[in-house]
Protein backbone atom coordinates (compact mmCIF):
# COMPACT_ATOMS: atom_id res chain seq x y z
CA UNK A 1 0.00 0.00 0.00
CA UNK A 2 1.74 3.07 -0.80
CA UNK A 3 1.14 5.81 1.28
CA UNK A 4 1.81 9.45 -0.63
CA UNK A 5 2.47 11.35 2.41
CA UNK A 6 5.74 10.93 5.22
CA UNK A 7 4.97 8.84 7.90
CA UNK A 8 2.85 9.94 11.05
CA UNK A 9 -0.25 11.96 8.88
CA UNK A 10 -3.80 11.51 8.82
CA UNK A 11 -2.89 9.34 6.16
CA UNK A 12 -1.57 6.42 8.53
CA UNK A 13 -4.70 6.65 10.35
CA UNK A 14 -6.39 5.48 7.01
CA UNK A 15 -3.95 3.47 5.68
CA UNK A 16 -4.38 1.35 8.98
CA UNK A 17 -7.94 1.02 8.91
CA UNK A 18 -7.36 0.48 5.20
CA UNK A 19 -4.57 -2.39 5.69
CA UNK A 20 -6.01 -4.51 8.52
CA UNK A 21 -9.26 -4.63 6.67
CA UNK A 22 -8.25 -5.99 3.24
CA UNK A 23 -5.49 -8.71 5.16
CA UNK A 24 -9.14 -9.43 7.23
CA UNK A 25 -10.50 -10.34 4.35
CA UNK A 26 -8.26 -10.82 1.65
CA UNK A 27 -5.76 -12.68 3.30
CA UNK A 28 -2.24 -12.06 3.24
CA UNK A 29 0.04 -8.99 4.59
CA UNK A 30 -0.27 -5.46 3.61
CA UNK A 31 2.41 -3.32 4.26
CA UNK A 32 1.98 0.55 3.90
CA UNK A 33 4.95 2.49 2.16
CA UNK A 34 5.58 5.53 2.53
CA UNK A 35 6.78 7.86 -0.60
CA UNK A 36 6.20 11.67 0.12
CA UNK A 37 6.97 14.59 -1.97
CA UNK A 38 6.13 16.45 -5.18
CA UNK A 39 2.99 17.35 -4.21
CA UNK A 40 1.74 13.26 -3.61
CA UNK A 41 2.83 12.77 -7.28
CA UNK A 42 6.16 10.54 -6.91
CA UNK A 43 3.91 8.26 -5.15
CA UNK A 44 1.10 8.03 -8.16
CA UNK A 45 4.14 8.01 -10.62
CA UNK A 46 5.14 4.94 -8.42
CA UNK A 47 1.92 2.98 -8.59
CA UNK A 48 1.31 3.80 -12.69
CA UNK A 49 4.55 1.98 -13.22
CA UNK A 50 3.67 -0.99 -11.28
CA UNK A 51 2.75 -4.35 -12.57
CA UNK A 52 -0.97 -4.60 -12.33
CA UNK A 53 -1.11 -7.89 -10.48
CA UNK A 54 -2.58 -6.21 -7.06
CA UNK A 55 0.57 -6.30 -5.28
CA UNK A 56 0.68 -2.36 -5.84
CA UNK A 57 -2.13 -0.11 -4.48
CA UNK A 58 -2.26 3.56 -3.58
CA UNK A 59 -3.78 5.28 -0.88
CA UNK A 60 -5.25 8.35 -3.36
CA UNK A 61 -5.74 11.48 -2.21
CA UNK A 62 -7.35 14.61 -3.22
CA UNK A 63 -4.45 15.94 -3.90
CA UNK A 64 -3.09 13.08 -6.29
CA UNK A 65 -5.98 12.95 -8.27
CA UNK A 66 -8.14 16.56 -8.18
CA UNK A 67 -5.23 19.20 -7.46
CA UNK A 68 -1.57 18.35 -8.62
CA UNK A 69 -2.62 17.61 -11.75
CA UNK A 70 -3.45 21.42 -11.76
CA UNK A 71 -0.92 22.58 -9.81
CA UNK A 72 1.86 20.77 -12.07
CA UNK A 73 2.89 21.11 -15.08
CA UNK A 74 4.02 17.42 -15.32
CA UNK A 75 2.62 15.63 -12.79
CA UNK A 76 3.53 12.51 -14.62
CA UNK A 77 0.11 10.92 -14.86
CA UNK A 78 -3.02 11.42 -15.75
CA UNK A 79 -5.41 11.46 -13.22
CA UNK A 80 -8.52 9.83 -15.06
CA UNK A 81 -6.91 7.42 -17.19
CA UNK A 82 -3.85 6.02 -15.90
CA UNK A 83 -5.05 4.17 -13.20
CA UNK A 84 -7.27 1.66 -12.03
CA UNK A 85 -9.87 4.03 -9.65
CA UNK A 86 -11.30 1.20 -7.40
CA UNK A 87 -13.37 3.44 -4.85
CA UNK A 88 -13.61 6.46 -2.62
CA UNK A 89 -12.82 5.37 0.72
CA UNK A 90 -13.37 8.35 3.27
CA UNK A 91 -14.14 11.85 3.77
CA UNK A 92 -12.16 14.03 6.32
CA UNK A 93 -12.43 17.79 8.00
CA UNK A 94 -9.57 20.33 8.66
CA UNK A 95 -8.68 22.76 10.69
CA UNK A 96 -6.87 25.93 10.45
CA UNK A 97 -4.09 25.35 13.32
CA UNK A 98 -1.52 27.92 14.35
CA UNK A 99 1.26 28.06 16.96
CA UNK A 100 -0.49 28.83 20.21
CA UNK A 101 0.65 32.20 20.53
CA UNK A 102 -1.78 33.27 18.23
CA UNK A 103 -5.11 33.51 20.32
CA UNK A 104 -8.07 33.99 17.89
CA UNK A 105 -8.33 33.97 13.95
CA UNK A 106 -9.37 37.69 14.23
CA UNK A 107 -5.84 38.68 15.85
CA UNK A 108 -3.92 36.44 13.53
CA UNK A 109 -5.20 38.20 10.39
CA UNK A 110 -4.96 41.76 11.98
CA UNK A 111 -1.36 40.94 12.41
CA UNK A 112 -0.88 39.92 8.97
CA UNK A 113 -2.47 42.88 7.44
CA UNK A 114 -0.10 45.06 9.82
CA UNK A 115 2.88 42.79 8.36
CA UNK A 116 2.53 42.05 4.65
CA UNK A 117 4.19 39.03 3.21
CA UNK A 118 6.20 38.35 7.02
CA UNK A 119 3.74 35.75 8.21
CA UNK A 120 3.76 32.21 7.31
CA UNK A 121 1.45 29.36 6.37
CA UNK A 122 2.56 25.86 6.07
CA UNK A 123 1.86 22.86 3.89
CA UNK A 124 2.54 19.89 1.85
CA UNK A 125 3.06 20.99 -1.16
CA UNK A 126 2.02 23.29 -3.85
CA UNK A 127 -1.96 22.42 -4.77
CA UNK A 128 -2.66 20.64 -2.07
CA UNK A 129 -5.42 20.52 0.38
CA UNK A 130 -3.23 22.92 2.58
CA UNK A 131 -2.07 25.11 0.09
CA UNK A 132 -5.37 26.05 -2.30
CA UNK A 133 -7.43 26.69 0.99
CA UNK A 134 -5.29 29.11 2.18
CA UNK A 135 -5.20 30.94 -0.46
CA UNK A 136 -8.59 31.40 -0.85
CA UNK A 137 -8.70 32.69 2.63
CA UNK A 138 -5.97 35.23 1.95
CA UNK A 139 -7.56 36.21 -0.88
CA UNK A 140 -10.94 36.88 0.78
CA UNK A 141 -9.37 38.26 3.90
CA UNK A 142 -6.87 40.53 1.73
CA UNK A 143 -3.52 39.47 3.46
CA UNK A 144 -0.28 38.48 1.60
CA UNK A 145 1.61 34.90 3.70
CA UNK A 146 4.94 33.43 2.64
CA UNK A 147 3.77 30.33 1.87
CA UNK A 148 6.35 27.33 3.40
CA UNK A 149 5.95 23.91 1.46
CA UNK A 150 6.93 20.33 3.44
CA UNK A 151 7.26 16.76 2.29
CA UNK A 152 4.47 15.80 4.39
CA UNK A 153 2.08 17.08 7.26
CA UNK A 154 4.09 16.10 9.97
CA UNK A 155 6.66 18.25 9.41
CA UNK A 156 4.86 21.24 9.03
CA UNK A 157 3.47 20.20 11.97
CA UNK A 158 6.53 20.00 13.87
CA UNK A 159 7.47 23.71 12.09
CA UNK A 160 4.14 25.34 13.53
CA UNK A 161 4.69 24.03 17.43
CA UNK A 162 7.82 24.70 16.98
CA UNK A 163 7.31 28.48 15.88
CA UNK A 164 9.34 28.58 13.03
CA UNK A 165 6.41 28.52 10.94
CA UNK A 166 3.19 30.62 11.41
CA UNK A 167 0.08 28.50 10.70
CA UNK A 168 -1.13 25.87 8.58
CA UNK A 169 -4.00 23.78 7.58
CA UNK A 170 -4.42 20.38 9.07
CA UNK A 171 -6.24 17.36 8.85
CA UNK A 172 -8.32 16.90 12.28
CA UNK A 173 -6.86 13.26 12.35
CA UNK A 174 -3.20 14.62 12.04
CA UNK A 175 -3.42 17.31 14.27
CA UNK A 176 -6.66 16.84 16.69
CA UNK A 177 -3.64 15.49 19.78
CA UNK A 178 -1.55 18.30 19.48
CA UNK A 179 -4.45 20.65 19.50
CA UNK A 180 -6.37 18.92 22.39
CA UNK A 181 -2.32 18.83 24.41
CA UNK A 182 -2.01 22.45 23.60
CA UNK A 183 0.84 22.27 21.01
CA UNK A 184 -1.21 24.27 18.79
CA UNK A 185 -4.39 26.66 19.15
CA UNK A 186 -7.29 25.90 16.44
CA UNK A 187 -8.55 28.80 14.76
CA UNK A 188 -11.27 27.43 13.08
CA UNK A 189 -12.62 24.72 11.08
CA UNK A 190 -12.06 24.59 7.35
CA UNK A 191 -15.82 22.97 6.56
CA UNK A 192 -18.98 24.30 5.19
CA UNK A 193 -19.93 22.36 9.17
CA UNK A 194 -18.12 22.25 12.18
CA UNK A 195 -15.90 19.30 12.88
CA UNK A 196 -17.68 16.63 15.38
CA UNK A 197 -14.26 16.33 16.71
CA UNK A 198 -14.87 19.89 17.74
CA UNK A 199 -18.26 20.91 18.17
CA UNK A 200 -16.99 24.17 20.03
CA UNK A 201 -15.26 25.43 17.26
CA UNK A 202 -16.09 27.79 15.04
CA UNK A 203 -15.79 27.16 11.03
CA UNK A 204 -13.73 29.94 9.11
CA UNK A 205 -17.00 30.86 7.67
CA UNK A 206 -18.84 31.52 10.62
CA UNK A 207 -15.85 34.23 11.74
CA UNK A 208 -16.71 35.95 8.26
CA UNK A 209 -15.79 34.22 5.99
CA UNK A 210 -18.88 32.79 4.44
CA UNK A 211 -18.95 30.02 2.11
CA UNK A 212 -15.16 29.38 2.84
CA UNK A 213 -14.83 25.82 3.12
CA UNK A 214 -14.05 22.46 2.15
CA UNK A 215 -12.49 19.10 3.05
CA UNK A 216 -10.39 16.19 1.84
CA UNK A 217 -10.73 12.58 0.80
CA UNK A 218 -9.20 9.32 0.86
CA UNK A 219 -9.37 6.56 -2.11
CA UNK A 220 -7.87 2.86 -3.60
CA UNK A 221 -6.59 2.94 -6.91
CA UNK A 222 -4.09 0.26 -8.62
CA UNK A 223 -2.02 0.78 -11.61
CA UNK A 224 -3.74 0.64 -15.23
CA UNK A 225 -5.22 -2.81 -16.57
CA UNK A 226 -5.34 -4.64 -13.28
CA UNK A 227 -7.85 -7.39 -13.86
CA UNK A 228 -11.28 -7.56 -13.09
CA UNK A 229 -11.54 -10.65 -11.03
CA UNK A 230 -8.64 -8.66 -8.61
CA UNK A 231 -10.79 -5.10 -9.24
CA UNK A 232 -13.45 -6.32 -8.17
CA UNK A 233 -12.44 -8.63 -4.66
CA UNK A 234 -9.80 -5.42 -3.83
CA UNK A 235 -13.20 -3.31 -4.57
CA UNK A 236 -15.48 -5.09 -2.50
CA UNK A 237 -12.93 -5.79 0.45
CA UNK A 238 -12.09 -2.05 1.02
CA UNK A 239 -16.14 -1.22 0.64
CA UNK A 240 -16.95 -3.49 3.51
CA UNK A 241 -14.18 -2.39 5.67
CA UNK A 242 -15.19 1.13 5.31
CA UNK A 243 -18.93 0.24 6.07
CA UNK A 244 -18.24 -1.53 8.71
CA UNK A 245 -19.86 -0.04 12.22
CA UNK A 246 -16.30 -0.35 14.18
CA UNK A 247 -14.70 1.07 11.21
CA UNK A 248 -17.25 3.77 11.35
CA UNK A 249 -17.12 4.49 15.03
CA UNK A 250 -13.25 5.05 14.86
CA UNK A 251 -12.74 7.22 12.00
CA UNK A 252 -15.03 9.36 13.35
CA UNK A 253 -13.60 9.73 16.57
CA UNK A 254 -10.24 10.98 14.24
CA UNK A 255 -12.03 13.23 12.32
CA UNK A 256 -12.99 10.89 9.30
CA UNK A 257 -16.34 10.17 7.77
CA UNK A 258 -17.16 7.10 5.19
CA UNK A 259 -17.34 8.25 1.49
CA UNK A 260 -20.91 9.18 0.47
CA UNK A 261 -20.58 6.38 -2.32
CA UNK A 262 -18.59 3.87 -3.01
CA UNK A 263 -17.31 2.20 -6.39
CA UNK A 264 -15.50 3.36 -9.35
CA UNK A 265 -18.31 5.44 -11.07
CA UNK A 266 -18.76 7.87 -8.35
CA UNK A 267 -15.07 8.30 -7.39
CA UNK A 268 -14.74 9.07 -11.41
CA UNK A 269 -16.94 11.56 -11.58
CA UNK A 270 -15.73 13.07 -8.50
CA UNK A 271 -11.99 13.57 -10.02
CA UNK A 272 -13.53 15.04 -13.10
CA UNK A 273 -15.59 17.23 -11.16
CA UNK A 274 -12.53 18.72 -8.18
CA UNK A 275 -10.18 19.03 -11.56
CA UNK A 276 -11.99 22.14 -12.82
CA UNK A 277 -13.33 23.45 -9.66
CA UNK A 278 -9.76 23.77 -8.70
CA UNK A 279 -8.39 24.39 -11.95
CA UNK A 280 -10.60 27.40 -11.91
CA UNK A 281 -9.64 27.87 -8.71
CA UNK A 282 -5.71 28.84 -9.02
CA UNK A 283 -6.42 30.58 -12.29
CA UNK A 284 -8.74 33.30 -10.10
CA UNK A 285 -5.33 33.48 -7.77
CA UNK A 286 -2.99 33.60 -10.50
CA UNK A 287 -0.99 30.66 -9.66
CA UNK A 288 1.08 29.76 -12.33
CA UNK A 289 1.64 25.72 -12.51
CA UNK A 290 5.15 24.92 -11.61
CA UNK A 291 7.29 22.59 -12.57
Amino acid sequence: MVIPYAPGGASDVVGRVLTEGLAQRLGGTFVMDHKPGASTTIAGRHVVRARPDGQTLLLGTIVTFSMAPVALRQPGYDPVTDFTHLTQLCDTGALLVANPRWESLEQFLAAARQRPGQLTHASWGIGTTAHLPMVDLTARARVEMLHVPFNGSPPAMTEVIAGRVDCMIALVAACRGHVEGGRMRALGAVTLNRSAAFPNLPTVAEQGFQGFGGGAWYSLQAPPGLPEPIKARLTDAATETFRAPAAVEFMRSQGLAPAPAFGEAPLVARIRRELDLHRELMSAAGIAQQG
